[in-house]
């Protein structure tokens, strides 16, 4: 009995390991490959330093900001290397948070990014996430050991609004994407706050950015982006919030956020990361 019992864990342990030998390539090919179109998609940096005298036009709290964080005649940012930790809200009826490690390739121009995490379930158990802005193209994907697909949205508008917005709110952390140069167009509101309309070929969003009492970003908002409820997606105020701001590569950048869908029972926040590694491409 005991031998039958040994034989069968060593079954199980040898198809778990298979399982998971399999996860993980299948995984790493489908990194290569998103990462590959977003470097295929990829367009020239114009100019390749900062010029001040472009934000002469701008809103003062927005000239405040690029003051504050950039150079003058400093190199644009083409691309940056990221990885963060954190923690994931799994649900909206949940106050179950799990611990996440990611790493993140962007490119600014034109616009994309590949985010591609590790969520831990439990001990040896992890969910492996790509999400992605990519030549127009919005991209969810999950998949528990990167085996078996849970979650796959991709190619409608509402994927791809979502996936630019997420790249306008995070431009925090590579600010020139931000200026009038690269496509964007500011607008001001009020003393702390403006408008900045981003366009990616048929796509054109306009989001909120609040500045702090230092003129540096605090948070960035949408009236509605999509929020998948079961098989529906409904519009929903959200924000992204950035705080700790540190020298990065010449700039200044946050080092930490959160986001979160803003209810009208409440906020409710479902992504909390710090920033571990940064690194720039600065235009050539």
């Amino acid at each position: 009995m005991l031998e039958t019992l040994a034989i069968v864990a060593l079954v199980l342990i040898v198809v778990a390991l298979a399982v998971l030998a399999y996860g993980t390539a299948r995984w790493d090919r489908e990194t290569r490959d998103l990462r590959a179109r977003l470097d295929a998609a990829r367009e020239p940096v114009q100019p390749r330093t900062v010029d001040f005298r472009e934000l002469a036009a701008l809103p003062e709290v927005v000239q405040r900001y690029f003051r504050s964080v950039l150079v003058d005649g400093q190199p644009m940012i083409g691309g940056a290397r990221v990885s963060h930790r954190g923690a994931f809200r799994m649900g909206e009826s949940t106050e179950r948070w799990r611990p996440f490690t990611s790493d993140q390739r962007v490119v600014t121009r034109r616009p994309g990014f590949d985010w591609n995490a590790r969520i831990s379930m439990l001990p040896g158990l992890t969910v492996r996430v790509h999400d992605a802005y990519i030549a127009g193209e919005g991209i969810l994907h999950a998949a528990i050991a990167g085996a078996f697909t849970v979650a796959d949205l991709r190619g409608t508008r509402e994927i791809a609004e979502g996936e630019l917005m997420r790249f306008i709110a995070e431009a925090a952390w590579y600010p020139t994407a931000l200026l009038p140069s690269q496509g964007a167009q500011w607008e001001a509101v009020d003393a702390q706050s403006a408008r900045v309309t981003v366009a990616d070929g048929p796509l054109s969003l306009t989001m909120t950015v609040q500045f702090d009492d230092e003129g540096l970003i605090r948070s960035v908002g949408a009236a509605t982006r999509g929020r998948t409820v079961g098989d529906r997606v409904i519009p929903t105020p959200w924000e992204g919030r950035f705080w700790t701001y540190e020298r990065r590569g010449g700039m200044l950048v946050p080092l930490d956020g959160e986001v979160a869908w803003l209810l009208p029972e409440g906020e409710q926040p479902y992504w909390r990361g710090r920033i571990t590694e940064l690194q720039y491409e600065f235009a050539e």
